[in-house]
């Protein structure tokens, strides 16, 4: 049977092969591949039938069916007989044959199978193609390719053959017309060659070994003199290239004279092909093989070519490659393999022709022959050898070259000469210097200069930044590594590279040059002493260790700039101590190395640069101390003062270079020499620079501290000398260039003045600082024209002058005789400041000109004589006015100014606590916060904000220095509270925060003049800080009632006395333009009546009147609010009235109505009258009443009635006041059932027609009231209830969880039910007895969505513990069990699930139970009133959550019921259905572990495969659920390896790989139950016809895997006949998943034949 049925499986497959799909069509030829895997001759000879008897197939399917033949052929062609053979190689001839147009995959694909039989049966294959290969005839194109490819994949089975080959095909080559035909032809006789020469090579492994090349070598020319004279003339490109590079191999195989013959025609032939095609890898490889065929031979006439050749060549080379074609990368390849042959047979010529190529101008000239420079020292190197200094001469004009691609061709030229030695050589000090100076280009100039030069030499000299300059990669690392080989090049860059460390042009190079330095001298000093130690004699170029100190100094100042050259410099620093200086080294051990520390502690974003720099000038003057010498020391600032130019384009390191030069002049002892630099310093700065004046004046005030007397000499002198008076002559001074000039020199010395203040010692500085210091500031300032007092107008000179008073003033106070100081310039210097205050524009901040000008303001104010009152007043105004006014800035420019605007702010600060110090009284505070005022009340919120954070500073500097000697009183506290408090509810956050910090500060300082310590601390102020938190948070609700806890503070720490002027104050405050702060006051004002209000009782009729008026006059919901609220006891006498008066009101209520009614809620027992009406009115009507529905309608035809609707509105407002607690605690029960119960029978009805038009404006309009939906009125009185019940985390929890929302809607009403009751029963479990009650009472109610929702909510009880710590349990199960036949569906749902719920809240009774339970459950999935199946899928869910906590007894007998029960569920339509009778099917299985395993396993059989195939289910519950019955049914089967399978692959969350799985599986179930085949592949077949795509093609894989694991003796099991009939129709599937399984199934049945 089994070939026939081989046949048969060949048959459907083969006639499956035309399917539209190409994924359907490549597993058809696997599965026939497979079938050959098997039965590879039976196979192949099925296709081979079928290809015979379907002459008319097409060709893409005769392809699909050749490949196929192709990969059994070469899987089993050691199985294949000569006859089985021969048949399939008729067959590929023929189909390759069968057409004379070219079919390209077709014949292709027959040819392949030709290749792939003639790796085993050459002869067989040789002898059908020759039949094809006729002299006289010209062959088949596939015919010549099959040769080719015959030669290429059977070298020695195919070389023997190819003597006759030739013989026949050279007479062919002359009749070949077409170009297609030639360049088979070509092909051929390329891959007949190289397989020759492979053969030849490898003669060793040859059959026959007497094969020579010139046996070849006649036919072989035969065919070139064809090929070279005829074909290569042809118009036809391709043609052409095919012809060339069949030239390649064979001008090895042709003879050595005739190739010395041909070669001047030749290499002429070939290179002319260069202007031919633009693609030219092919030429230069032919070329390459040419070139080394004529050196192999010996060739004399190469050398006349060499001339052509080189040109051609270089033409080559010098072409720009603008792709990344790999075609063009490998064309530059043997374009340089062609130079390299050239370079070991001609060297001399070679270089003759490229040296001179170097001093070309043109960009890609130059370059290509730097390129071919490069390739020919590394590939040449022993031919080069001697070439050495011809190559390094020639690169003379390159180095100077400015092209970036220049560059990058060079540092790649001397990175190869490093390479080789080329360094030592002379000239190689050129290519180390050039490697510098591209190091130090800058980045912009990087990205142009190209890739890195890496120079190895002997220490190998390595230069990089990454090999990607192009994509703007810069890093430099020059750095030096002692060769492996020799250490010649140690010569070239020691001491040599020292002279590249000064010159700032090489600036960018210096982090790589200091590494490459340290390394040297680390290797030189292993050498010895003397060689490290530098002769400077024998040197003369270097620099001297003066200049080496200070430029490695001065650059280490920014040292993350340039990769790291801080550290760098330093090191290298540290390495040359003994060559600056023999006393050095010791200390520089200790102390480089904490400079390194810290900066590997910081990044450049992290370090303080203020920090560094005095660290760096720390070294500086410890390596000063150390060395001890004048001479040197005079040396070293004579060094430092000539590099000082050299840093004009770097400021900041210019700037620290001065604070060095005075560092080392403040430690020489020669005055003159310091008297000298300080004159050349002035004389020769740029005075026009800012941060020139800022370092020059640090360098005047660091020589200060040793030097003060010659320092101040020094600055006179030079005001007196022709060079400043040039500069200041009264005819110069209206030229604006002469001016603008003098102003800068005067900014300077007035700079430095202030900082020779700063850095004095502080024990001589008082003697100086009027006679000398300041005396000379404003004599510089100030200037006279004809007796006349000239303003300068130059803000640099202004802020010079300021910073220096600044300093000077400093410098006094922090003098130990500062408190003794008279200061008679004080005003003088106060009234300067204003003027440059005032004349700094009000509204923008651009200068830091005020800032400078109040901080000297702040060190002025503190010193003696004190201000007048006048001119301190003048002083507050003018300074708060310059600062407060100044606007925000726009977003762009925000970052940029923010830090200048809190430093004038903090300036400000210090300046009025200055002022207040001196007046530190509560008068004084007055004073402050009067001239506060204004901007505290300002419209504009920056302006507030600003005076809120000075009074909070002031005050707080009040009270941490209070200090009461008497107590007297705070008299102005309720003033001075009333203007804070309501900025607590400012529109702006900081306000509102500051306000607060103002008032905590107000209570401590009036419990600090009732007598308590500074350091008490009261629990009642204390609370203020807590509340800042909610004064943050943007809700009202938040805000306002954090302002009445603020109230409420205030009333208990406010003395009696302060009460009525407080209240005055808020009363003012409640017409604020700022609403917020109104409100506030409003809230503020009732909290104060309500908790001082007994001491008020002389003042009650004016605040009532008052509160009167304001309802009357404003329309502010706030002030309407506060004012009715007082009058709330009016309702007290007349509740019922109230409450009747109120409901007959329109609806919706506007908004003095409902503020009226929460004023209702303000006392306990009138708010239980109030609630208690309400829910009679509630209750007393019908909730809707049924209105006929018009024809076209699709409206539910109910429309609430409008008393229970009003009555539903009203509660809603009186429980929404926070005092109606108390009352809803008493009625809670009732409350509670009538709202829920409301909220389900108004689910879908419509408000009354009267109210619909009302809500649908309101809905349009800005500001909409409260919704009258009636559904949501009932679900919002509902949270409300519970608000006031303190059930807050219930409504918390349903919120969290959307319950709210559900509750709203028909479709989510019981599941927000549910959640309320979940929340009721975690949170609100007292309660639960009395609302269970009365609930219970209305589960007979004549409203079906009554029912529903208390059978609900008692259902989900059952789910908690609470049922039993309340002992409800009993009452509630049989309530529940007396509704199970109520004529709803859902309320017997509903029952179900409550009575499963007993499991979740007491596991433990469930037993006792179980009988009434299981019945229960059963009932329901007998269910026949329900025709969607839920009360089903309820039981199903129930009897889940059941099963494990019944009685075995109890189980046993409902066990096989069950199961047989749901079994038709697991393929249902719908989804909750199939994966909840599949969930409960796994935990039938864990209930029959340990009992009853041997009566289940005839259902686990039976689900076994519904549940592997659904494991595809589209649905993810389902796939989930049948993971988890398979894990629990897994024991059941009793084998526990696939019980091992299952829980390895099934795991919850784990990604599935289904195939693997299946196979798995499969191959366990044959192993173990084989008598199970027939059972389970005839199950399989039943979901051949599944509805679900992926179940359906799951299907035949399960069939598949089945049939690859049982053994063939129970074939008998399966009718093959049938699941190959199927498999048959599958492939018909309108889904391509399905065929392809079915594709591959089918492949799988050949172990059955």
């Amino acid at each position: 049977m089994a070939e026939p049925y081989v046949k048969k499986l060949c048959t459907i497959l083969l006639e499956a092969i035309t399917d539209k799909d190409p994924l359907v069509q490549e597993q058809v030829c696997g599965a026939l591949c497979a079938l050959g895997e098997a039965q590879p001759a039976e196979v192949l000879r099925a296709c081979e039938e079928y290809l015979w008897r379907h002459e008319k197939l097409a060709h893409p399917y005769r392809t699909m069916i050749l490949r196929a033949m192709e990969t059994v052929v070469s899987s089993h062609i050691s199985d294949l007989d000569k006859d089985m053979a021969r048949a399939v190689i008729f067959l590929a001839s023929s189909e390759m044959t069968r057409v004379k147009d070219l079919v390209c995959d077709w014949q292709q694909a027959a040819s392949n199978v030709l290749v792939a039989v003639g790796k085993q049966f050459i002869g067989l294959v040789m002898e059908e193609v020759l039949s094809k290969f006729q002299p006289g005839a010209l062959p088949h194109y596939f015919v010549v390719q099959t040769l080719a490819n015959l030669a290429a994949s059977n070298v020695f089975g195919m070389v023997p053959f190819l003597t006759s080959i030739l013989s026949t095909m050279l007479p062919m080559l002359g009749m070949a017309k077409h170009d297609t035909t030639r360049v088979a032809f070509c092909c051929a006789l390329q891959h007949f060659s190289e397989s020759t020469l492979e053969y030849l090579a490898n003669l060793d492994q040859a059959p026959d070994p007497t094969v020579r090349k010139d046996t070849f070598a006649t036919d072989i020319f035969s065919a070139y003199d064809i090929l070279f004279n005829h074909w290569l003339q042809s118009r036809e490109a391709k043609l052409r290239l095919a012809v060339v590079e069949a030239l390649g191999p064979m001008s090895h195989l042709l003879p050595s004279e005739k190739l010395e013959e041909q070669l001047p025609k030749l290499l002429p032939g070939v290179l002319a092909l260069y202007r031919k095609h633009a693609e030219t890898f092919h030429v230069s490889k032919s070329l390459g093989q040419i070139l080394e065929a004529a050196v192999n031979v010996g060739s004399r006439t190469l050398e006349a070519q060499l001339d052509a050749l080189l040109a051609a060549l270089h033409a080559q080379i010098c072409v720009p490659v603008e792709s990344s074609s790999p075609l063009v990368v490998s064309n530059r390849k043997e374009v340089l393999r062609c130079f390299t042959v050239l370079a070991c047979c001609s060297p001399d010529r070679l270089l003759a022709f490229l040296l001179p190529k170097l001093d070309a101008n043109n960009e890609r000239t130059r370059v290509g022959t730097l390129q071919v420079v490069r390739h020919v020292i590394n590939s040449a190197a022993s031919q080069m050898e001697v070439k050495k200094p011809f190559i390094l001469s020639s690169m003379r004009l390159p180095l100077l070259d400015t092209n970036s691609k220049v560059k990058r061709a060079v540092v790649q030229v001397i990175s190869a000469m490093a390479h080789h030695g080329y360094l030592e050589q002379p000239g190689g000090e050129a290519m180390v210097a050039y490697i510098v100076q591209q190091c130090a280009l800058p980045p912009e100039a990087e990205v142009r200069a190209g890739p890195s030069p890496t120079l190895p030499g002997a220490p190998e000299l390595a230069a990089s930044r990454e090999q990607a300059w192009p994509e703007g990669r810069r890093v430099r690392t020059l750095f030096l590594r002692e060769s492996k080989v020799d250490g010649r090049n140690t010569q070239v860059l020691w001491p040599h590279l020292l002279e590249f460390l000064t010159p700032v042009q090489f600036t960018g190079a210096l982090t790589p040059l200091c590494r490459s330095l340290v390394h040297l001298a680390q290797k030189r000093e292993e050498v010895g002493a003397d060689a490290f130690l530098i002769q400077y004699d024998s040197n003369v170029t270097l620099p001297s260790p003066y200049a080496i100190t200070t430029r490695l100094l001065t650059v280490s100042s920014n040292p993350y700039l340039g990769d790291g050259r801080g550290a760098a410099s330093l090191r290298l620093l540290s390495v040359l101590h003994r060559n600056i200086h023999p006393l050095l080294g010791q200390r520089w051990a200790t102390t480089v190395p904490l400079l390194l520390e810290h900066l590997d502690e910081h990044t450049e974003e992290t370090l303080s640069q203020k920090e560094w720099e005095e660290r760096l000038l720390a070294f500086l003057r410890d390596t000063l101390a150390v060395v001890s010498d004048n001479t040197w020391i005079c040396q070293l600032s004579l060094e430092m003062c000539r590099q000082l130019p050299c840093y004009n384009g770097t400021p900041q390191e210019k700037n620290f270079l001065y604070k060095c030069v005075g560092t080392t002049l403040g430690a020489a002892s020669s005055k003159e020499v310091v008297r000298k630099h300080l004159q050349e310093l002035l004389e020769t700065a740029r005075h026009q620079e800012e941060a020139e004046r800022e370092g020059l004046a640090c360098c005047f005030g660091i020589c200060a501290a040793s030097h003060l007397d010659g320092v101040l000499a020094q600055l006179e002198d030079f005001m007196r000398s022709d060079v400043f008076r040039r500069s200041t002559g009264i005819f110069n001074i209206f030229k604006d260039r002469s001016e603008n000039e003098v102003e800068k020199v005067k900014s300077t010395l007035i700079l430095c003045y202030g900082h020779v203040a700063a850095r004095a010692p502080r024990e001589l500085v008082l003697a100086k600082v009027e006679s000398d210091i300041l005396r000379n500031i404003f004599q510089y300032f100030s200037t006279k024209v004809l007796g006349i007092k000239v303003e300068t107008k130059d803000p640099a000179l202004k802020l010079c002058l300021i910073r220096s008073v600044c300093m000077a003033s400093q410098a006094i106070c922090s003098s130990a005789q500062a408190g003794s100081f008279h200061f008679s310039r004080k005003a003088e210097l106060v009234a300067q400041m204003m003027e440059f205050i005032k004349a700094e524009p009000p509204d923008s901040l651009r200068t830091p000109i005020r800032k400078k000008a109040m901080l000297a303001c702040t060190y002025l104010v503190s010193l003696e004589p004190a201000l007048e009152e006048r001119v301190q007043a003048d002083l507050i105004r003018g300074c708060l006015h310059s600062v407060m006014a100044v606007l925000p800035e726009p977003e762009e420019e925000e970052d940029r100014q923010e830090s200048l605007y809190l430093d004038t702010m903090h300036a400000l600060e210090d300046l009025l606590t200055s002022l207040l110090r001196r007046n530190m009284t509560p008068q004084g505070l007055q004073i402050m916060v009067e001239h506060l005022s204004p901007w505290i009340r300002s419209p504009r919120g920056h302006e507030r904000v600003r005076a809120l954070g000075l009074s909070a500073c002031l005050l707080q500097h009040f009270l941490e220095h209070l200090h009461v000697s008497a107590l007297v009183p705070f008299h102005n506290l309720g003033l001075l509270i009333g203007l804070f408090s309501p900025r607590c509810a400012d529109l702006w956050p900081a306000t509102r925060q500051e306000a607060v910090s103002c008032v905590h500060a107000l209570l401590y300082l009036q419990l600090g003049y009732e007598g308590f310590s500074r350091d008490y601390r009261d629990d009642v102020a204390e609370q203020l800080l807590a509340l800042k938190e909610g004064l943050v948070h943007p809700d009202p609700a938040v805000l306002f009632h954090t302002c009445h806890s603020i109230a409420q503070i205030i009333a208990k720490r406010l003395p009696p006395e302060q009460l009525i002027s407080l209240l005055l104050t808020l009363f003012e405050s409640l017409g604020d333009p700022d609403k917020n702060c109104s409100r506030a006051a409003t809230i503020m004002v009732n909290c104060l009546l309500r908790e001082r209000g007994s001491m008020l009782q002389e003042k009650v009729p004016e605040i009532v009147s008052v509160l009167r008026s304001k309802l009357r006059e404003t329309r502010e919901e706030h002030v309407l609010q506060a004012a009715q609220h007082s009058v709330y006891l009016l309702a007290s006498q007349h509740c019922a009235a109230v409450v009747s008066s109120l409901l007959g009101g329109p609806l919706p209520f506007d908004s003095h109505t409902c503020t009226l009614w929460r004023a209702l809620a303000l006392e306990p027992s009138l708010t239980t009258q109030v609630l208690g009406l309400l829910l009679e009115k509630m209750s007393r009507d019908v909730p809707f009443k049924e209105t006929r529905a018009f024809l076209l309608s699709s409206s539910p035809g109910r429309e609430a009635t409008l008393l229970p609707l009003a009555a539903t509105c009203a509660l809603h407002e009186v429980l929404s006041a926070l005092e109606s607690g108390p009352a809803v605690l008493e009625l809670y029960p009732q409350l509670f059932a009538a709202l829920l119960l409301r909220v389900g029978c108004t689910l879908g009805v419509l408000l009354p027609r009267s109210l619909q038009a009302k809500e649908r404006r309101s809905v349009g309009s800005a500001v909409a009231p409260r919704s009258l939906e009636p559904c949501s009125c009932a679900v919002d009185a509902l949270q409300a209830m519970l608000l006031r019940g303190g059930n807050e985390d219930v409504v918390r929890r349903v919120e969290l969880e959307g319950g709210w929302q559900l509750l709203r809607t028909s479709a989510g009403h019981e599941e927000g039910v549910t959640r309320l009751a979940s929340a009721m029963a975690k949170c609100a479990g007292p309660r639960l007895p009395l609302v269970m009650k009365a609930l219970v009472c209305t589960q007979s109610s004549v409203y079906e969505i009554q029912r529903v929702t208390s059978t609900a909510f008692l259902a989900e009880l059952l789910n908690s513990n609470v049922v039993n710590d309340l002992m409800l349990l009993e009452s509630l199960l049989d309530n529940l069990a007396a509704r199970q036949k109520d004529t709803s569906a859902s309320v017997r749902r509903l029952v179900l699930r409550g009575l499963a719920n007993i499991a979740s809240s007491s596991p433990e009774k469930v037993q006792a139970h179980g009988p009434q339970l299981l019945t229960a459950m059963i009932g329901g999935l007998d269910d026949r009133d329900d025709p969607h199946s839920l009360v089903a899928l309820e039981a199903m869910v129930g009897l889940a959550r059941l099963l494990e906590l019944v009685k075995r007894q109890d189980l046993r007998s409902v066990l096989l019921h069950v199961a047989i029960r749901i079994r038709p569920f697991f393929d249902s339509e719908k989804t909750e259905l199939r994966s909840a009778s599949i969930r409960l099917f796994g935990h039938l299985n864990q209930a029959c572990h340990g009992g009853c395993e041997d009566v289940f396993l005839e259902q686990v059989v039976a689900g076994l495969v519904p549940l592997l195939l659904h494991l595809q289910d589209p649905q993810a519950p389902v796939t989930n659920a049948c993971r988890f019955a398979l894990r629990l049914c897994g024991p059941n089967l009793q084998h526990e390896e696939l019980a091992a399978v299952f829980q390895k692959h099934l795991q919850e969350g784990r990604g599935l790989h289904f195939g693997e799985f299946l196979n798995a599986t499969c191959k366990l179930l044959m192993y173990h139950f084989p008598e199970l085949l027939g059972r389970l592949a005839a199950t399989s077949l039943f979901y051949f016809k599944s509805s679900w795509e992926d179940v359906r093609a799951a299907a035949p894989m399960l069939m598949g895997f089945l049939v690859l694991h049982a053994e063939p003796e129970h074939q008998p099991q399966v009718d093959l006949e049938q699941i190959t009939a199927a498999l048959q129709l599958l492939l018909k599937d309108p889904a391509p998943l399905v065929r392809a399984k079915a594709a591959e199934t089918l492949g799988r049945l050949v172990k059955f034949a």
